[in-house]
């Protein structure tokens, strides 16, 4: 055990003091990080314009009102910055055109009996130029309520075919007019399993280049080969497992060690990114890690040399930093999804996610599952399969 941690320390040694390994570890991925999130933080701050709604309605008018009630509420709820303004349906063109009003609505006359007759009634909704995004949601709550006024009046159409009393069918009326909705909505702890735009950079960037990390520890067997330091270490009394083994685990210490940093800065330097139970984080990011010194099995396996090794180490890791969802968002449903899903880096991410919504230890069980899985496959693969002659 002693000379297996002396040549542990002897390479953690060696690779902290290596520029490119800080480079690639820490530097780079947290620059790109900074970056991204600079280039995109204009998509998720959005801020509405405010806009008045010119709105026309017939007086006594039931449905008409009820329309009129949804957009006041709209407005008085103070998430949407909209002003309605009562008008005569004479005016309401006018302000639209003029662009005092960036929407305009108009009720006809009759509009509640024509909808309780099943005859067709028609509410004129206009948008002005450069409206925005408010006025599109201003229109979409007006088609929503009217969508809603037209079920009703077909429920009270059907009942009116069925031969009911007209003092009953008119009771019923009443009633859905003034009906309020009977299912409420709550928002889960663990609001799902995709992170954050910000966040999703930060897990992107350090997914990715945590295979860069842990490369430069075990691809280094490969260098050691060359410059012929690895044939005296095999004269040593040592077991033949120990020197790769050695490599692996300080490819597992510089990996872990990246990518905590990497998150935890991102955590503390951009808005919006919290990764939730460190403890549960840790041992993902425990497992992420093995999965990707489980790749440079196969690399070493397969490489002659030390510059086919890093080619392949950047291939694979932009690749599946692609299919990870580094650079931009990934199906996750469908069979598509299920085999990205399998990618160390995707998997990272959506354990992120579990995490940042308030999942614990038994939510994030089965991306422990996946990773732990990927690992096994990827060993066996690397023993079995055929590769070079000479042994490292």
């Amino acid at each position: 055990m002693r000379s297996f941690l002396t040549l542990v320390l002897h390479d953690l040694r060696q690779h902290v003091t290596d520029k490119a390994v800080l480079l690639f570890a820490l530097v780079i991925p947290a620059v790109l990080s900074a970056v991204f999130n600079f280039a995109f933080s204009g998509l998720t701050d959005v801020e509405l314009d405010p806009t008045t709604v010119a709105i026309s309605v017939p007086e006594g008018d039931g449905a008409g009102q009820a329309l009129r009630g949804a957009l006041n509420g709209m407005a008085d709820g103070g998430e949407v910055p909209v002003t309605v303004r009562e008008v005569g349906p004479d005016e309401v063109a006018g302000l639209v055109d003029s662009g005092e009003a960036g929407v305009g609505v108009v009720v006809p006359e009759g509009f509640t009996e024509a909808l309780r007759a099943g005859e067709g009634a028609v509410v004129d909704v206009s948008q002005g130029e450069d409206v925005g995004l408010t006025g599109d949601i201003v229109a979409g709550v007006v088609s929503s309520v009217l969508t809603r006024l037209d079920t009703d009046a077909a429920t009270v159409a059907g009942a009116a075919g069925a031969g009911l009393d007209q003092a009953v069918i008119g009771a019923l009326a009443q009633q859905v007019q003034q009906a309020q909705p009977q299912v409420a909505t709550t928002v889960s702890e663990v609001t799902g399993e995709q992170l954050s735009l910000a966040a999703g950079i930060v897990a992107g960037q350090a997914g990715m280049f945590l295979f860069f990390t842990v490369g430069f520890a075990l691809l280094n067997l490969l260098t050691e080969r060359e410059w012929g330091t690895l044939p005296r270490l095999r004269t040593m009394p040592l077991p033949g497992w120990m020197v790769p083994a050695a490599k692996g685990v300080v490819g597992i210490v510089l990996g872990v060690v990246s990518t905590t940093v990497l998150l935890a800065s991102g955590q503390l330097l951009f808005d919006g990114v919290d990764f939730g139970n460190w403890g549960v984080v840790m041992l993902l990011i425990l497992a992420t890690v093995t999965a990707a010194t489980s790749v440079m099995a196969i690399i070493l396996r397969v490489a002659r040399t030390s510059e086919q090794a890093s080619l392949a180490m950047s291939v694979i890791a932009i690749s599946l930093g692609v299919a990870g969802g580094t650079f931009f968002r990934v199906p996750t449903e469908g069979w598509v999804g299920a085999v990205l899903q399998l990618n160390p880096i995707a998997a990272l991410g959506r354990g992120l996610g579990i995490t940042s919504g308030g999942g614990g230890l038994v939510e994030i069980a089965p991306v422990l599952g996946v990773l732990v899985g990927f690992t096994v496959v990827t060993l066996v693969l690397a023993r079995v399969m055929p590769g070079r002659k000479d042994a490292l």
